[in-house]
């Protein structure tokens, strides 16, 4: 089978790499804006018909979008996750044999859910903030295609390879700088939401399947279980050992003990896109000149997964406390 990867420089995107590759039965071409490309086109600039030229070049079976924008202002999260969706829908419309298409959404989606509840495919989305909207708009143009196509809905992905601006990579380096400096204080923002949190190379697994599968439509990508990001944070600083205290931004001071103590019980003993924001992330703080501060904090997230396990026989494989894991060791052996 012939597939077409768009992202492949991401964060999801590399660990699909790595993941089809491994499949000899697979024969991978990559698609991107980088030397390494096989194919060098940009998808918010270039047109459908110059997209469409190539993928009759290279006959695709399969087309796999991990490309996009989590952060930037409200025009670049539109035309990455927009119009760079609505270039390749066309493109493979309008090419000879029209592939199938696997396009990576976010849980963002979704907007506020009811909390302790997981939220289906079926539940109306309701986004904040220009990221959520502007993937709703690029999923929603895939459904819209005509093409057979499915969208991973993929919630909170962890993992080795986490953006320094995501929770835990922010957490990890923030860590290790007390650890180098003697420090005895980690400030981070409101850690009191739950997440579900699904390992990135799970999400890679999941993406393959669809691939591979005839399944459309929305399916989520998560691990259908709900932890607090408090508890979830205990798991990284147990693993660097650090034994300072963790700061929140409303000011409420952490003990390690008492960051992992009540509603422990909420961690899976098993095993987070695309889209995962900082909590309560203040908009003066530690943002990049020019990109606007995230949508409003959503309190609960959590998957419902059955469709996942149905459609695509697919389920979490690795551990929270693992994912955790890795990213320390990642981020300690950095030079």
């Amino acid at each position: 089978m012939r597939v077409l990867l768009l992202g492949a420089d991401g964060f999801i995107g590399r660990r699909v790499t790595d993941r089809l590759l491994m499949d000899q039965e697979l024969q991978v071409a990559v698609l991107g804006r980088r030397d390494s490309a096989d194919i060098r086109f940009d998808l918010t600039t270039g047109s459908p018909g110059a997209l469409a030229r190539f993928l009759d070049a290279v006959a695709p079976q399969v087309v796999i979008n991990c490309a996009g924008a989590t952060y930037g202002s409200s025009r670049t999260l539109i035309r990455s996750n927009t119009l760079a969706v609505a270039t390749v829908c066309e493109a493979i419309r309008r090419s000879r044999e029209p592939a199938r298409l696997v396009h990576v959404g976010s849980a963002a989606e979704y907007g506020p859910v009811p909390g302790g509840v997981p939220v289906s495919e079926q539940a109306e989305p309701r986004p904040v903030g220009p990221y959520g909207v502007s993937k709703l708009a690029g999923t929603e143009l895939v459904l819209a295609s005509g093409l057979d196509a499915a969208v991973l809905r993929v919630f909170d992905v962890v993992g080795p390879g986490a953006p320094t601006a995501s929770l835990f990579g922010r957490l990890a380096e923030g860590l290790r700088r007390a650890l180098e400096r003697d420090e005895h204080q980690v400030r981070m923002p409101d850690l009191s939401g739950y997440r579900d949190f699904v390992d990135v190379r799970d999400v890679a697994r999941a993406i393959q399947a669809a691939a591979v599968s005839a399944a459309t439509g929305v399916i989520n990508v998560g691990s259908g279980h709900a932890v607090r990001a408090r508890d979830a944070a205990q798991l990284l600083v147990r693993a660097s050992g650090f034994e300072g205290s963790i700061v929140e931004e409303n000011r409420q001071v952490l003990l390690p003990a008492q960051v992992g103590g009540q509603g422990g019980d909420h961690l899976p003993g098993h095993g987070h896109q695309s889209g995962q924001y900082l909590p309560g992330h203040r908009a003066e703080e530690r943002r990049p000149e020019g990109r606007p501060a995230p949508g409003e904090p959503v309190p609960w997230r959590q998957a419902d997964v059955r469709t996942a396990r149905d459609r695509l026989g697919w389920r979490t494989q690795v551990p929270l406390e693992e994912s955790l894991g890795d990213i320390w060791l990642e981020t300690a052996c950095r030079v």
